[in-house]
């Protein structure tokens, strides 16, 4: 365990319109700062503590003072030029909480999620580290529930302002249109393993709540088109079921302080045939970009029913003799 630094700063000149400008909204941009160097700050006025491991704290103490000075200046500052000037300093965020045992534990308020087996846990440190992140591989290998898990984490913490969940709207041959209802009620049961996790890790009341005042957004793919999404934990479920155009769409909303993950599973993909899955060309085109992270599951990492994996072998197997065959 590292040693715990403190250290004092008072910033000068007194101005309470500089200081509450410097804080943000709620202490929004103190808790970004905490966040992202992994330190605490306590505030009296102008007077601040800084605790955390030192090279942690000398950034932050930097950070304020240049902050500090910009306001004064008449500049203005919000998340974005927080968020690259907390990049400048070039340190790390803190990596996840993790057992005497080494395994990622994510904290949530209803429940405690531990990942099972290398690969789950590798994805999740992947998600707590990188930016943007890809889970591929067979229905039951826990992508999309521990990404909502890590999500739920990142709202509890603070980290992101809101969580987005997405997806395409091609779900197993069948379109939208032949579908009874208005759109939320044709989409829902498009959601509805996203709704269940939530469900499962706030509880029913807080989940309809938090989508009440928009903190929690269920949208499909198409409503993401234009808008650009900054503090935001954002995760795109079934993106094998994306074109090339929708998932480079996708990729680029991300914006200041926001992680995205993409969900999928490549021998699931329902386009129409001759339509190039999104998922498959970014996995090609992305590979090895820095700040990406890939993580593929098998069949090995399937958690539901052991005849589940049976059934996802059974089928590779199949697959793979098709196309030798053909």
């Amino acid at each position: 365990m590292s040693h715990l630094h403190s250290t004092q700063l008072t910033l000068t000149p007194d101005d309470s319109r500089c200081l509450a400008l410097l804080c943000g909204p709620f202490n929004e941009y103190l808790k970004l700062i905490e966040q992202r160097l992994g330190i605490e700050i306590r505030n009296h006025g102008h007077d601040f503590q800084l605790l955390g491991e030192q090279p942690r704290v000398a950034a932050g103490k930097t950070l304020l003072v240049q902050l500090y000075q910009q306001l004064q200046q008449g500049d203005s500052i919000g998340p974005e030029q927080i968020h690259l000037q907390l990049q400048q300093t070039g340190i790390e965020a803190p990596v996840a909480t993790e057992t005497e045992h080494g395994s990622v534990v994510i904290h949530t308020k209803k429940t405690l999620i531990r990942p099972r087996g290398e690969n789950q846990t590798g994805y999740v440190r992947s998600i707590r580290t990188q930016d943007i992140n890809f889970g591929i591989g067979p229905a039951g290998t826990g992508k999309t529930y521990l990404a909502v898990a890590c999500a739920v984490d990142a709202l509890e913490r603070e980290e992101v302002a809101r969580i987005l969940l997405v997806r395409p709207a091609v779900e197993a041959g069948e379109k939208l249109g032949f579908l009874p209802g208005d759109l939320s009620q044709k989409v829902d049961p498009y959601l509805r393993p996203l709704y269940d996790a939530l469900y499962e890790m706030l509880g029913f009341e807080r989940v309809g709540k938090l989508i009440e005042r928009n903190i929690i957004e269920v949208a499909p793919l198409a409503y993401m088109r234009g808008r650009t999404l900054n503090n935001a934990f954002v995760i795109l479920d079934e993106s094998q079921n994306t074109t090339r155009e929708q998932m480079k769409m996708f990729l680029t909303r991300i914006g200041f302080g926001s992680t995205a993950v993409i969900t999928g599973d490549v021998t699931q993909i329902d386009l129409p045939k001759g339509t190039r899955s999104g998922l498959l060309h970014a996995s090609e085109v992305l590979k090895g970009v820095e700040g990406i992270g890939f993580t593929r599951f098998t069949a090995n990492d399937v958690v539901r029913h052991p005849l589940v994996q049976h059934i996802v072998r059974a089928y590779d197997r199949f697959e793979k003799q098709e196309q030798s065959s053909s």
